[in-house]
Protein backbone atom coordinates (compact mmCIF):
# COMPACT_ATOMS: atom_id res chain seq x y z
CA UNK A 1 0.00 0.00 0.00
CA UNK A 2 2.81 2.41 0.78
CA UNK A 3 4.45 1.61 -2.54
CA UNK A 4 1.35 2.62 -4.49
CA UNK A 5 1.16 5.91 -2.56
CA UNK A 6 4.81 6.59 -3.35
CA UNK A 7 4.21 5.80 -7.05
CA UNK A 8 1.26 8.22 -7.14
CA UNK A 9 3.35 11.00 -5.58
CA UNK A 10 6.18 10.40 -8.07
CA UNK A 11 3.73 10.42 -10.96
CA UNK A 12 2.23 13.72 -9.82
CA UNK A 13 5.69 15.22 -9.30
CA UNK A 14 6.73 14.29 -12.84
CA UNK A 15 3.50 15.64 -14.28
CA UNK A 16 3.99 19.07 -12.67
CA UNK A 17 5.86 21.56 -14.87
CA UNK A 18 9.43 21.91 -13.63
CA UNK A 19 10.66 25.25 -12.27
CA UNK A 20 7.30 27.00 -12.41
CA UNK A 21 5.41 28.04 -9.35
CA UNK A 22 1.80 28.95 -9.70
CA UNK A 23 -0.19 31.69 -8.06
CA UNK A 24 0.64 35.02 -6.54
CA UNK A 25 2.72 33.58 -3.70
CA UNK A 26 5.15 32.10 -6.18
CA UNK A 27 6.10 35.50 -7.57
CA UNK A 28 9.64 36.62 -6.71
CA UNK A 29 8.35 40.14 -5.87
CA UNK A 30 6.04 39.06 -3.06
CA UNK A 31 8.69 38.76 -0.35
CA UNK A 32 10.27 42.24 -0.85
CA UNK A 33 6.85 43.89 -1.04
CA UNK A 34 5.72 42.05 2.08
CA UNK A 35 8.90 43.15 3.91
CA UNK A 36 8.30 46.80 2.96
CA UNK A 37 4.70 46.66 4.21
CA UNK A 38 5.79 45.09 7.51
CA UNK A 39 8.58 47.66 7.95
CA UNK A 40 6.10 50.48 7.40
CA UNK A 41 3.72 49.26 10.08
CA UNK A 42 6.43 48.21 12.56
CA UNK A 43 9.02 50.99 12.17
CA UNK A 44 7.95 54.04 10.19
CA UNK A 45 4.36 54.55 11.30
CA UNK A 46 5.05 54.42 15.07
CA UNK A 47 8.01 56.79 14.61
CA UNK A 48 5.81 59.29 12.77
CA UNK A 49 3.24 59.05 15.55
CA UNK A 50 5.90 59.77 18.21
CA UNK A 51 7.14 62.76 16.19
CA UNK A 52 3.61 64.21 15.94
CA UNK A 53 3.06 63.76 19.69
CA UNK A 54 6.41 65.46 20.45
CA UNK A 55 5.58 68.40 18.16
CA UNK A 56 2.22 68.77 19.90
CA UNK A 57 3.93 68.65 23.32
CA UNK A 58 6.37 71.39 22.31
CA UNK A 59 3.70 73.61 20.79
CA UNK A 60 1.48 73.36 23.89
CA UNK A 61 4.28 74.25 26.34
CA UNK A 62 3.51 77.47 28.22
CA UNK A 63 5.34 79.79 30.62
CA UNK A 64 5.15 78.35 34.12
CA UNK A 65 5.08 74.72 33.01
CA UNK A 66 7.52 72.36 34.65
CA UNK A 67 9.64 70.57 32.05
CA UNK A 68 12.17 67.80 31.80
CA UNK A 69 14.82 68.30 29.15
CA UNK A 70 16.46 65.56 27.08
CA UNK A 71 19.60 65.80 29.21
CA UNK A 72 17.58 65.12 32.36
CA UNK A 73 17.48 68.68 33.70
CA UNK A 74 14.25 69.67 35.47
CA UNK A 75 13.10 73.26 35.39
CA UNK A 76 10.35 75.80 34.87
CA UNK A 77 9.75 77.67 31.62
CA UNK A 78 10.22 81.39 32.22
CA UNK A 79 9.94 82.62 28.62
CA UNK A 80 9.36 81.21 25.15
CA UNK A 81 10.57 82.29 21.73
CA UNK A 82 9.96 80.74 18.32
CA UNK A 83 12.77 78.18 18.58
CA UNK A 84 14.05 78.52 22.14
CA UNK A 85 12.81 78.38 25.71
CA UNK A 86 14.36 79.98 28.80
CA UNK A 87 14.33 77.41 31.61
CA UNK A 88 14.87 78.22 35.28
CA UNK A 89 16.77 75.26 36.72
CA UNK A 90 17.71 76.77 40.12
CA UNK A 91 17.45 80.05 42.00
CA UNK A 92 18.97 82.79 39.82
CA UNK A 93 20.00 80.21 37.19
CA UNK A 94 18.32 80.35 33.79
CA UNK A 95 19.44 78.42 30.73
CA UNK A 96 18.23 78.84 27.16
CA UNK A 97 17.42 75.57 25.34
CA UNK A 98 16.07 74.70 21.94
CA UNK A 99 12.37 73.96 22.27
CA UNK A 100 12.90 70.65 20.48
CA UNK A 101 15.00 69.43 23.44
CA UNK A 102 11.99 69.40 25.77
CA UNK A 103 11.37 65.75 26.59
CA UNK A 104 8.32 66.07 28.89
CA UNK A 105 6.00 68.81 30.13
CA UNK A 106 4.24 68.73 33.47
CA UNK A 107 1.66 71.44 33.92
CA UNK A 108 2.15 73.74 36.91
CA UNK A 109 -1.12 72.58 38.52
CA UNK A 110 0.07 68.94 38.42
CA UNK A 111 3.22 69.78 40.37
CA UNK A 112 1.32 71.83 42.96
CA UNK A 113 -1.06 68.92 43.57
CA UNK A 114 1.85 66.51 43.97
CA UNK A 115 3.64 68.72 46.53
CA UNK A 116 0.44 69.37 48.47
CA UNK A 117 -0.33 65.67 48.88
Amino acid sequence: MNISLLENVLTLAQAAPGGQQGGLLGSPMVLPILMIVVMYFVIFRPQQKRMREHQKLISEARVGDHVIMEGGEHGIITSLKDRTAMIKIADNVKVEYERSKIAAVTKKSDVVEATAA
